[in-house]
């Protein structure tokens, strides 16, 4: 089986499932960039690695031929950020096309603009043509059933950064500092770090013994340290700066917590993929994309609704007063990725959705949870404690 990834640019989120659509069906797979990566990403650690044989760099060499010939030839395309244009002749013939996308009303439904959305989104994904969506949020096939898409076509999906395996996870989980609190990202208003400090305030009001860092650098920094110093936090918080993939994944390790507070606008957070991994107990506002998906409240992290700080600053004082339920939901999160969510399932599953697609079921329904499952209909208000 032929398989072309195409997409803007090729990075380490994408590498691990990349790699094992690359064991599974060898020179057969290709991944095609198209633009080069943005420098804010890469002042965040993105693109040091060295990228493998099987990405074609498009940009540096101006062959779209060769492109457009990959896109006719595979018996599967993942179709991720990249120009239209290359679909066009697949779709005239019929030809297998997997859309992975986040939510595209990130910012809300804007009525003014659903008629020309509408249009636009039925040429792209005509029904009478074999277009199906791997939805990398858990509010993508219900953002896309507003208009009519991908009804009974929408397969839950994501993003599958580096899935480590450890000898040992209990022993992680147990080497852990329950005093620990760890956030992670870009500091923009979508990501919410200022309910983090918020909440560090409070839990420093209540005479919690807590340590709070927090990787990243953005517009918010100097916002963030104003509140620092406000809130008289110095001692508590630490603001480490940007740092590369591998640093973080260092500090997560260490970490007994992991806050994620990004808002609707966040399509998916692979930063709690990663968090999980390394068994950290999460606490995550539940309007982020991957949070459905991958956190079941109260069974492997804590869920608590957008914005709500109150509920933040509860959930990560309940973990730091119980820190044995704190492991047992970090052990619990790290079987969740090791087991299940992850790189090589996601590949496996996907090439055994494609053969069935191929075989002549146009809705197959192969898996009951995880990846390539069916992806429900998920509103707003999805969340109830």
């Amino acid at each position: 089986m032929k398989v072309a990834f195409i997409s803007n640019y090729f990075n380490h989120h994408q590498r691990a499932l990349s790699d094992a659509l690359y064991d599974a069906v060898q020179d057969d797979f290709t991944f095609v960039e198209t633009t080069p990566m943005r420098q804010e990403r890469r002042q965040l650690g993105y693109g040091r690695e060295e990228k493998p044989a099987y990405v074609y760099t498009e940009y540096e060499t101006g062959d779209t031929k060769k492109t457009r010939a990959w896109m006719t030839d595979a018996d599967v395309v993942i179709f991720g950020s990249a120009q239209e244009c290359y679909l066009r002749q697949r779709k005239r013939r019929g030809q297998l096309i997997f859309r992975y996308s986040e939510r595209p009303l990130k910012q809300g439904a804007e009525p003014l603009k659903y008629l020309p959305r509408y249009v636009r989104w039925h040429c792209k994904n005509p029904a009478s043509r074999p277009v199906y969506l791997l939805a990398a949020s858990a509010f993508a096939a219900g953002d896309y059933a507003e208009f009519g898409l991908f009804r009974d076509r929408a397969y839950r999906w994501g993003y599958f950064p580096e899935t480590r395996i450890y000898a040992e996870p209990d022993a992680l989980v147990r080497q852990k500092d329950p005093t620990e609190i760890l956030w992670a990202g870009r500091f923009l208003d979508l990501k919410h770090p200022d309910d983090v400090l918020s909440a560090a305030w409070r839990l420093r009001q209540d005479g919690c013994s807590f340590h709070l860092n927090m990787i990243g650098a953005g517009p918010m920094e100097a916002q963030l340290r104003q509140m620092i110093d406000a809130y008289a936090l110095q001692d508590s918080v630490q603001l480490l700066g940007t740092m590369p993939p591998e640093q973080v994944r260092a500090h997560m390790e260490r970490a007994g917590i992991f806050l994620f507070t990004s808002d609707r606008r966040e399509g998916w957070g692979a930063v709690v993929n990663e968090a999980m991994n390394s068994g950290c107990a999460v606490v995550a506002s539940d309007a982020a994309g991957s949070v459905p998906y991958l956190i079941g409240h109260g069974q492997n992290g804590l869920i608590y609704p957008s914005g709500d700080v109150a509920t933040l600053y509860a959930s990560i004082k309940r973990l730091l007063e119980e820190p044995e339920r704190q492991r047992r939901l970090g052990d619990a999160a790290y079987h969740t990725i090791a087991d299940l969510w992850n790189a090589e399932v996601a590949a496996k599953r996907l090439l055994q959705l494609s053969q069935a697609i191929m075989n002549g079921d146009a809705f197959p329904d192969l898996f009951e949870r995880g990846p390539c499952s069916r992806a429900e209909i998920l509103h707003e208000d999805w969340f109830v404690t």
